[in-house]
């Protein structure tokens, strides 16, 4: 995109260069008053009113988000000043965490009566400034990082300095361009949203057909024109499996409980750290929930609470299947990864199950049944909980599974390899997408605040 016409230093070194006729200045001059919101009491029925909280914030639109406003009790008097008006700029001054900085600011834009909670300042524009201009601001701030200077704690909740941020220098275009670079950046991050919401539809529709492909491969044998390559027939007969989740399936194939096929133990080697216990490369949560093939050397190196005799029997080796076992979601139970390489003591740890497969059983056919939907429909009945759900040892046990001869179980385990690398493959790209767009995104609002780009026209 054109720049202007002529450009001026700015002294300031985050804006560098500026368009020749804007102003540079101290941001509390785009702010007319500040002032801290409020929490009041439990909802009464006679002084209720919305109350946004900072998990109201949309922080990808720079707005409020109001689907599920939260009531709560504010007098009259604790009202004063404090009740939100369209054009009002809401700064977080308390909040974040290990992975998110304080000092997010959003635009409201509702007509509806509100106010907003005392981890949130209301901060009102300045006569002859424009409001969503000034949000796209206080975003090129937070995305450069800006506000961390005025970040007076930083572990746990962190506190903003508000007086420290708006001392912040930034640009001040006429209100004409304030009003054009806004409207620019209205259409513009629009266009961009929409192209990575059909690039995370995208990522689902391949997520789902993953799954199915898997869930068929595993229940009715090779397609066609990949079992005959193999040698298989590519058409074969099929019977009823006799398990409710599994229905037909090839009648040269067996419907196996997995206790007959499999040994499942669930592991109680913790990883905390403790002065005598024995170092060991731990297997965690993390490692089986984010990764489908696991490595010893991706392990976390750490003393386990747990003797030699339980490292010994939870001591992981290749070719088993660890699972997840309980967890805070019910979708994220028996979530299931191959263990590739071992090397030393990988042990499975805590909030783990360990499945060893026995000589019927292929551990890549094993790994890509429990992927499927016939196992997971299955577990999923046998969930429980309240704050966290977790399966009964049993449950792993009793699940049927198709179990094909040995050398079709391989043959379905290299097809499913070679298919789904090339679906993750596609995944990934599309994710590489959002993330250079998300970048674009940001970059954008950068260069259109601080005039590097003219959207005049």
């Amino acid at each position: 995109m054109a720049p202007y016409p002529a450009y001026r230093p700015s002294g300031v070194a985050w804006l560098g260069d500026v368009p020749g006729h804007w102003d540079v200045s101290r941001l509390k001059w785009s702010r007319a008053g500040i002032v801290n919101g409020v929490w009041g009491e439990d909802p009464d029925g006679e002084n209720d009113i919305p109350c946004v909280r900072v998990a109201d914030f949309d922080r990808q639109q720079f707005r409020v988000n109001f689907s599920e406003p939260t009531e709560r009790a504010i007098s009259r008097s604790q009202r004063s000043g404090r009740e939100l008006r369209v054009g009002d700029l809401l700064l977080e001054k308390s909040g974040g965490g290990e992975k998110q900085m304080v000092g997010c600011v959003v635009l409201f834009d509702h007509e509806e009566a509100a106010v907003c909670s005392n981890f949130i300042s209301r901060v009102q524009v300045s006569l002859g400034q424009d409001s969503r201009f000034w949000t796209y601001v206080h975003a090129a701030l937070y995305f450069g990082k800006l506000n961390y200077p005025a970040i007076k704690q930083t572990t746990g909740i962190q506190n903003l300095d508000a007086d420290a941020y708006f001392d912040t220098s930034v640009a001040f275009p006429p209100l004409d361009e304030q009003r054009a670079i806004a409207a620019f950046l209205d259409r513009e991050t629009e266009r961009i949203d929409a192209l990575v919401a059909k690039k995370r539809q995208l990522i689902e529709r391949l997520q789902e057909y993953r799954i199915a492909l898997i869930t068929r491969t595993v229940t009715r044998g090779l397609p066609s024109d990949a079992a005959r390559a193999v040698g298989l027939d590519p058409s074969p007969r099929l019977k009823p499996s006799g398990g409710e989740w599994l229905g037909d399936m090839p009648e040269h194939w067996e419907a196996r409980r997995l206790e007959h096929v499999a040994a499942y133990r669930t592991s109680n080697v913790d990883k905390k750290t403790e002065d005598g216990e024995l170092p060991v490369r731990l297997c965690n949560y993390t490692d089986v929930y984010y990764g489908e093939r696991i490595r010893a050397d991706e392990g976390d190196f750490m003393k386990a609470t747990a003797s030699p005799r339980e490292i010994a029997r939870f001591r992981l080796v290749r070719g088993d299947v660890v699972v997840t076992k309980d967890s805070e979601d019910w979708r994220d139970i028996a979530v299931p990864a191959l263990i590739e390489e071992t090397a030393g003591d990988f042990v499975c740890g805590y909030h783990l199950g360990l499945i060893r497969p026995s000589s019927s059983l292929e551990p890549a056919f094993l790994f890509r049944v429990m992927q499927s939907m016939v196992v997971n429909q299955q577990l999923q009945t046998y969930t429980s909980g309240v704050t966290r759900y977790g399966l009964p040892n049993s449950a792993v046990g009793e699940t049927v599974i198709p179990v094909p001869p040995l050398s079709e179980q391989r043959a379905i385990g290299v097809f499913l390899d070679a298919q789904t690398e090339a679906l993750d493959e596609m995944r990934g790209q599309a994710e590489s997408a959002i993330d250079r767009l998300q970048e674009y995104r940001t970059a954008l609002i950068t260069a259109a605040v601080t005039g590097k780009i003219d959207v005049r026209e």
